[in-house]
């Protein structure tokens, strides 16, 4: 018999439709959305009535009513309430990254000029807090790192488990022409750059597949040691000619990151991330091993090629994310959530708060995808020399 349990959602921007929207493709748990919380009173109310839920004045209030809390506010925010909900006994949804440095709170912050050990020292004792939080709660942290349910991931993940592949070295990238957020072009609301934003997916998925390979194989999870990593302001060079196609308007923080990941076993992973690329967004992850190599196509891919020689005949159809042009040849997603994971994360989730099954993706994965980032940013800051990851253990 299913069993019924109810969701709140905290936030009112794109994160939260998707949330909204991947909350109703649940078939294992029978949901009840009791409403949205979002600080500005007229946002709440417009997000609420376009989608027949009630808006829900308190955070207090909403978590007090909740089963499960779907965390789609800014990073700066993610720690004070996920803890809130943890203390309830509410299993907290978390949009990726878990949570990060956002300034030290002076009127003139600049996270690019902020010392990276500094920094990192911040985030090691925010996941030391969160991780003895979710140890004293009967909830767990529900990571919405979707691509670790992608299905092409899921798929290299049981090629991986059943072929025993040892894992010599992943590519991953994530790519677009800019963030559709306003906040992530400050350090203080984002906790970095597209490292933060972008390199994240695919550095989570790279993760995630070590991990498995390891259990598979030694019965233990592989896991990140040193990291090298560079990043870069491109569109604010002195010399850049702003021709419109990209977003250009940040205040302080990166447009590409790259990181060389080293981990115990002594394998590698390159992660490449950037706001600099157009055509729209670029989220790919190879993987090559010892007796297979896969490709990893989640957006854009070829299911589906579409010609228009008119810009105009597609006005009115969604064709993939971020794409800068709807004339010519294009990759229309014939449904775009399924390829990035989206309903199978939401699926897995509730079937992990109603009925306790395994969760793929945890707060450990993103303590290790959060530990690696930052020391990433503190060897950009020393010119890419290599930086041993600290992290934390629950």
């Amino acid at each position: 018999m299913k069993k019924t349990l109810k969701a709140g959602i905290v936030g009112s921007g794109l994160a939260s439709s998707f949330h909204y929207s991947a909350i109703r493709s649940v078939i294992g748990v029978d949901i009840e959305i009791v409403g949205v919380y979002s600080p500005t009173e007229e946002h709440r109310v417009r997000f609420a009535e376009q989608r027949g839920i009630h808006p829900i004045h308190s955070l207090e209030d909403l978590i007090g009513r909740s089963d499960v809390l779907h965390i789609c506010t800014p990073v700066s925010t993610h720690e004070s309430i996920l803890t809130l909900a943890l203390e309830r006994d509410t299993f907290p949804v978390v949009e990726k990254p878990l949570t990060g440095f956002c300034g030290d709170g002076t009127e003139n912050f600049r996270g690019d000029l902020f010392p990276k050990g500094e920094a990192l020292e911040a985030v090691l004792g925010r996941l030391t807090r969160i991780l003895k939080a979710e140890k004293s709660s009967k909830a767990k942290i529900l990571y919405a790192e979707n691509w670790v349910y992608a299905p092409a991931i899921q798929k290299e993940r049981e090629i991986i488990e059943k072929s025993g592949a040892q894992i010599l070295w992943m590519k991953g990238e994530q790519s677009h022409s800019g963030s559709h957020a306003v906040e992530s072009g400050f350090w203080k609301f984002a906790g970095g750059g597209v490292a933060m934003n972008n390199a994240i997916h695919p550095l989570s998925a790279a993760l995630y597949l070590k991990r498995k390979e390891g259990a598979a194989r030694r019965g233990k999870p592989i896991r990140p040691r040193a990291v090298s990593a560079r990043t870069h302001q491109i569109t604010r060079l002195p010399g850049y000619e702003d021709k419109g196609h990209l977003r250009s308007a940040y205040h302080d923080t990166e447009d590409l990151a790259q990181l060389h990941v080293e981990f115990e076993d002594g394998t590698i992973a390159d992660i490449f991330a950037s706001a600099i690329v157009l055509g729209g967004i670029n989220n790919r992850l190879e993987i090559v091993t010892n007796n297979h190599r896969t490709l990893c196509n989640i957006n854009p891919n070829n299911t589906m090629q579409t010609f228009s020689p008119r810009e105009e005949y597609l006005q009115d159809v969604y064709v993939v994310e971020k794409t800068g042009t709807k004339q010519g040849w294009s990759n229309p997603a014939p449904d775009e959530t399924f390829a990035t994971g989206y309903p199978q994360e939401m699926e897995s989730f509730y079937r992990t708060a109603a009925y306790g099954e395994p969760l793929e993706s945890d707060s450990s994965l993103a303590v290790d995808a959060l530990c690696t980032l930052y020391s990433g940013y503190l060897s950009a800051e020393r010119g890419g020399t290599k930086a041993c990851i600290e992290t934390v253990r629950s």
